[in-house]
């Protein structure tokens, strides 16, 4: 079995080194242009080259939950893609997730200020029962922010394209469910698989429908938010603010306005990170089974995009 890996942005000898020592009978090398052909690879935004050079490869793994970036090049039909299950991601995620929520109904932002201010503040608990939670997208890493939210008693509502039955959570899907859904919502925490029906989704149509002081967590794609959108909606008064982990340039530009804003917090895409050695572990579990002949989980749908 020979394996190679491309990687983008990151240096991959930890991981030829890391997968090496988990298949010694395999071939295990860093991509370069030119090189062998492979069985297998493990990729984070591999260039169009590498596919093309790449013929022979029978299964691409990436080692992130998403693989939007994956679809826009132009793969052969055959080529098996395969996304992360978790490998650490989902409990990332639902920390992430949960901080956001309490933060923002607790006031802690207003806390700091008054604090960095030398005032010793109060302010009225709020009522749990008045910020339900909606997740959109109940897959592996929303279903776990979906759970976690429950442990804090707020109401959680949940979207997705095809229905879905979780204890204790409020379901709603497909076009016909959104509406529904976001009315019923205060706190909209973005989980959608970036695809060309859910580009833009989180727009002055969709967001307007939130409830009354509504706030945003987007910690999927930069790309399913239309950020004038939400900047307006913000300083119209119908939305409280947003927490956003993930932006349609990144690094965000010095001069972009999300920077300067009174009432969006900002963070580097670090939402949930891959975690390298569960990450081999699953990597390397899916191969064994395709060489046994068995079925793995993970497996893209071209069409679908997730």
């Amino acid at each position: 079995m020979n394996i190679t890996i491309c990687f983008a942005s990151l240096p991959p000898e930890p991981w030829v080194q890391a997968v090496q020592q988990a298949l010694p009978d395999a071939r295990v090398s860093a991509w370069a242009p030119g090189a062998p052909p492979a069985d297998h690879a493990i990729v984070w935004a591999p260039p169009q080259q590498f596919i093309d050079e790449q013929t022979a490869l029978q299964t691409l793994f990436n080692i992130g939950a998403g693989v939007d970036a994956l679809l826009q090049l132009k793969l052969p039909p055959s080529l098996k893609v395969v996304r992360l299950d978790d490998a650490g991601m989902s409990v990332q995620m639902a920390e992430y997730v949960c901080h956001a929520v309490i933060r923002h109904f607790r006031e802690f932002d207003g806390y700091d200020a008054d604090t960095a201010a030398g005032k010793w503040s109060y302010r009225k608990p709020r009522s749990r029962a008045d910020f339900a939670v909606g997740v959109m997208g109940l897959g592996v890493l929303g279903e776990r922010v979906a759970k976690a939210l429950q442990v804090f008693e707020f109401p959680v509502n949940g979207y997705s394209r095809s229905a879905k039955d979780l204890p204790g959570i409020r379901c709603f899907s497909g076009a016909q469910g959104l509406p529904e859904f976001l009315a019923a919502t205060r706190v909209l925490v973005n989980l959608m698989p970036l695809t060309p029906e859910t580009e833009n989704i989180l727009n002055q149509g969709t967001l307007s429908q939130l409830q009354a002081g509504g706030y945003v967590i987007n910690v999927a794609r930069g790309k399913h938010l239309v950020e004038e959108d939400l900047i307006a909606l913000i300083d119209n008064g119908h939305l409280a603010g947003a927490t956003l982990d993930v932006f349609r340039t990144e690094p965000l530009p010095a001069d972009h306005p999300f920077w300067q804003h009174p009432k969006i917090t900002v963070t580097p895409h670090t939402s949930a990170r891959t975690l390298r050695e569960e990450s081999i572990a699953q990597i390397v579990g899916k191969m064994q089974a395709l060489q046994r002949g068995e079925p793995i989980r993970g497996v893209v749908d071209h069409q679908r995009g997730y």
